[in-house]
């Protein structure tokens, strides 16, 4: 019964022999105290993923995402390995735990805006991933990870592991050995600070752990061969890692505390020691402003507030300590009745404070500091207003400012304008950074209430005591304010609507003016009083948006035009230039809701031609210039940005564009379609077309841009009404048409226009097909008044577009057969190529010879005109391909030029006369060939 196995090695021969019976083994020296230890399937199983798991929560503490993505991948994997187990024994608890800590883990992460600036590329792009994964992987154990968060929430040591040592060897891979980490509001309370505590509290903690202890050992799961027996009796490892919940015990425990804080207290009265909570920072107290018994007075507060502001900018000072310092000594002054003088220079500075706490230009300020901020300006125009004996202004130098109270009025160095602009470009900074699809932009856009009530008080003030620079940019940024709402209360009134109630109705006439009063009027001021450019360029840019906004369209329209701003606005900053492509497009979308269709196409054709609407327009920027621009160029870019409430909606943008060409481009179409020089009106409109000619599939329309491509080609066969089913139906009016003011005139207009240029088109088409037509048929196709039809076509036949006649006696139209057919068309497209090839040929000779200008131009230069002749320009110096074609109209034969075109040689003849005899029988074969056709 034994069996004998040969191992070669390079050292030595062993021999190992094994018994079957015994189950002895022979074993060399090395492996004489190694011990083998039996396991089941399972707890391989486990003990791979809770190494796994061990490693996941390592990578978290250091916030290597990296790592975690990765483990969390073999994890995932190795689960799906132990599918089986999982099946017959469920899913172990320790699993679930790390599943519902990694996702609550991953969105604090998430959330904390600053600490995801500080990570790397790799570990920033492996969060958003490990993000999305974890979220799409739980939602297999939603209610696994629900029970797990309720028993926590009802008793948060329920998952706390042993803090114990685990003997491995002996009991096995279970769930106590890697749940050792701390619940997280237990790591808030008792950081490393409370290891300095007194040594009751360790004692105590001590105990706890020995108690935990005990109930762990307990319900612990002995492994080798016991664990193969308890496998069916176990219902699910949930119950087995849980801890038993003893009340008496916490009870018990808590009276024992509450005795102990109790004799603790009593010490500290009696003078002992004093109790204070793990890691908590030790409370500084505050410096004191002034010594006891200190007179205060305006120079010792003022001499106080040079000493704080002293400290401004320097590296390693408080900032929010600094704003606390002002705020006391700001109510010191109150306290001492020491003048409103010196409580407006504190003020200014504790603004100037609050903008400097955040020292980059692109951080906006935090919620709380722009609070403060807004109350303290409401603070400081309130005293300017109560005390009119007070004089501000940057021209008063700190030597001659007057703080004290005496007969002389106060004077104090400070611009209010400056801060108020300031906090104008706060606000826009805050916009630009919230999301503006949560409830917290909407909650900050209330702000602007608040901004525009302050911008109007410093108006007011300004009014009386500031000089007209001053005036002209408060007037501005309250411009900027205005210009982009629509005043629906001002349009209900020129339509003649009131209010459905008698509050509503009294409540209309006791609003003040109409927004466009206002603009009026602050707008004229400036244009009468401003000295700078760019102030009079933004406000006419405003008003002309204001205008068009209101559908002012000729208002609009003149003042742009008497403005000439066109004509050097490249030359502007590129904030200007940016209102300026708002204000044109807002421009043409006037135009259209006017039906001037032409006018709209051409205020929006170089926005939209040049396919970076949404950059032109400061409303985002374009993934496919990143790589052209640099980081600080592309910060720069985003301070430019349009808050979202002030955004034009792009997509009613480029619908507009494309109705408008499609109008305009569809009759040109038809007109002109054998023009072999037929230019295009739209090339955006053409692109469209072809990516729907393209299509091998043609399905029904979804987007707004197929439904455009629809329509144009119903216009094109003159079918009016699935033109107008394609651009005025539920989907495009809920996406387009119901987002203008008067939706409904809107309408009206796009349906007039559809039937008068399918009309138009269906003439272009189909006028060689009829001798006559009458105008009753057309104005019932096309459902027109006859007035109406009337108008087109005399306008087309006076514009030489459609060769016909009126026959007024009977109301119809007479076609004219003066149209040549697609043979003649053709017939007449060889005759200009031809002209053309000569004209090119006899350019590019004369380019060479230092002549320009063309063959028909050549006496400009004079000398043709004198005795020289056409020798210089004569026939030997045609191109070859010139001389052939002359050598075929002359008469010649086809040999005869291709001897010459190898010769080279041609007979002499004068020039003159050749090309005039070439004309003449190029114009006879051109008319035989229309006439036999």
């Amino acid at each position: 019964h034994i069996l004998i196995f040969y191992t070669v090695s390079d050292k030595q021969n062993r021999i190992k022999l094994i018994n079957h019976n015994y189950l002895d083994l022979l074993l060399s020296d090395d492996e004489e105290d190694t011990k083998r230890v039996v396991r089941s399937a399972k707890d391989k199983r486990f003990e791979e993923l809770t190494n796994l798991i061990k490693t996941i929560r390592n990578a978290m503490k250091i916030r290597d995402m990296a790592k975690c993505l990765e483990e969390f991948e073999q994890l995932c994997r190795a689960f799906l390995k132990s599918k089986t187990i999982m099946d017959k024994e469920g899913v172990p608890q320790f699993y679930i735990r790390l599943l519902a800590d990694l996702e609550d883990y991953l969105n604090q992460l998430w959330e904390d805006k600053e600490g995801k600036k500080k990570m790397n590329k790799n570990n920033a792009k492996a969060l958003s991933t490990l993000r999305q994964k974890i979220r799409k992987y739980n939602k297999d154990f939603e209610t696994e990870i629900a029970s797990y968060k309720e028993v926590q929430s009802c008793s948060p040591d329920a998952f706390t592991s042993s803090s114990g040592s685990d003997d491995d060897d002996d009991e096995g891979i279970t769930a106590k050995s890697l749940l050792k980490k701390k619940p997280q509001e237990e790591e808030k309370k008792a950081p490393e600070a409370s290891k300095f505590l007194k040594g009751a509290a360790d004692e105590e903690s001590e105990s706890e752990d020995d108690e935990e202890s005990e109930d762990w050992g307990s319900d612990s799961v002995d492994s080798g061969s016991e664990s193969e027996d308890n496998e069916g009796a176990a219902a699910s490892l949930a119950v087995v890692f849980l801890k038993k919940y003893d009340s008496r015990r916490k009870k018990h425990k808590k009276k024992e505390r509450l005795e102990e804080e109790a004799d603790e207290e009593a010490e500290a009265e009696e003078g002992g020691w004093e109790k204070v909570k793990g890691g908590a920072p030790m409370v500084k107290e505050k410096p004191k402003m002034f010594a006891k018994g200190t007179e205060i007075n305006s120079a010792v507060v003022v001499k106080k507030l040079t000493e704080i502001l002293q400290a401004r900018g320097k590296k390693g000072t408080d900032r929010a300590a600094q704003i606390e310092l002002l705020h006391a000594l700001a109510g010191i002054s109150n306290e001492n009745n020491l003048g409103e003088g010196i409580l407006i220079k504190i003020k200014f500075n504790i603004i100037a404070s609050l903008y400097d706490y955040n020292p980059n230009l692109a951080a906006f300020m935090k919620p709380d500091m722009w609070k403060k901020c807004l109350e303290c300006i409401d603070e400081l125009m309130d005293i300017l207003f109560a005390n009119s004996n007070i004089f501000i202004g940057e021209n008063i130098a700190e030597d001659s400012e007057n703080l004290a109270i005496s007969d002389q009025p106060f004077r104090v160095r400070g611009c209010i304008l400056t801060l108020v602009e300031r906090m104008d470009e706060e606000f826009t900074k805050i916009m630009q950074n919230t999301d503006p699809h949560s409830q917290e932009y909407v909650d900050n856009l209330k702000d602007e209430g608040r901004v525009c009530g302050i911008i109007d008080r410093l108006l007011q003030y300004l009014e009386t005591k500031g000089s007209t620079e001053e005036v002209c940019r408060v007037y501005l940024r309250r411009i900027m304010h205005t210009y982009y709402k629509f005043d629906y209360k001002a349009h209900r009134r020129s339509l003649g609507l009131q209010g459905e109630t008698k509050s509503e109705q009294d409540q209309e006439e006791s609003e003040g003016e109409d927004s466009a009063v206002i603009m009026d009027r602050l707008c004229k001021f400036i244009y009468a009083k401003d000295r700078t450019d760019r102030i009079r360029t933004c406000a006419i840019l405003c008003h002309i948006y204001h205008h068009a906004l209101h559908s002012r369209w000729f208002q609009a329209r003149d003042l742009m035009l008497m403005s000439h701003l066109q004509d050097n606005i490249q030359h502007a900053d590129p904030p200007v230039q940016i209102l300026y492509n708002r204000t044109m497009v807002q421009l043409g979308i006037c135009a259209f809701r006017q039906g001037m269709i032409k006018d709209a196409h051409n205020a929006l054709l170089d926005i939209q031609s040049s396919g970076r609407a949404k950059e032109l327009l400061g409303q985002g920027l374009l993934m496919r210039n990143m790589q052209e621009r640099n980081a600080e160029q592309e910060k720069i870019e985003k301070r430019r940005q349009v808050p979202f409430h002030m955004h034009i909606n792009l997509e009613l943008l480029e619908c507009v564009y494309l109705v408008s060409a499609m109008l305009l481009e569809i009759p040109y179409m038809a007109a002109h379609e054998f023009d072999a020089r037929r230019r295009m009106i739209s090339k955006q409109f053409h692109h469209q077309l072809r990516v729907g000619e393209r299509q091998p599939l043609l399905g029904p329309p979804e987007s707004m841009r197929e439904h455009v491509v629809a329509a144009s080609k119903a216009m094109k066969m003159g079918d009016w009404r699935t033109c107008h089913s394609f651009i005025i139906n539920e989907k495009m009016n809920s996406k387009v048409w119901d987002l203008f003011p008067e939706t409904q005139c809107v309408r009206e207009m796009l349906v007039r226009k559809i039937q008068e240029e399918s009309l138009r088109t269906y003439l272009f088409t189909y006028s060689s097909v009829y001798d006559s037509i009458s105008m009753e048929t057309l104005s019932e196709m096309f459902e027109l008044d006859l007035p109406t039809v009337h108008s087109i076509i005399s306008k087309m036949i006076i514009n030489e577009e459609l060769m016909a006649s009126l026959d007024q006696p009977t109301q119809t139209v007479v076609m004219h057969r003066t149209e040549p057919t697609s043979l003649q068309n053709m017939a007449l497209q060889l005759a200009e190529k031809l002209g053309g090839l000569v004209e090119n040929n006899e350019r590019v000779f004369d380019l060479k010879q230092g002549v320009y200008g063309g063959y028909f131009n050549r006496d400009q230069r004079g000398g043709y005109q004198q005795k020289q002749g056409y020798h210089r320009g004569g026939y030997e110096h045609l191109s070859v391909t010139s001389k052939l074609l002359f050598t075929l109209f002359c008469g010649g034969s086809s040999q005869n030029a291709l001897s010459l075109s190898s010769s080279k040689q041609l007979p002499s003849v004068d020039m003159k006369s050749v090309f005039l005899v070439w004309l003449v029988k190029l114009n006879v074969c051109v008319f035989l060939c229309l006439w036999l056709l």
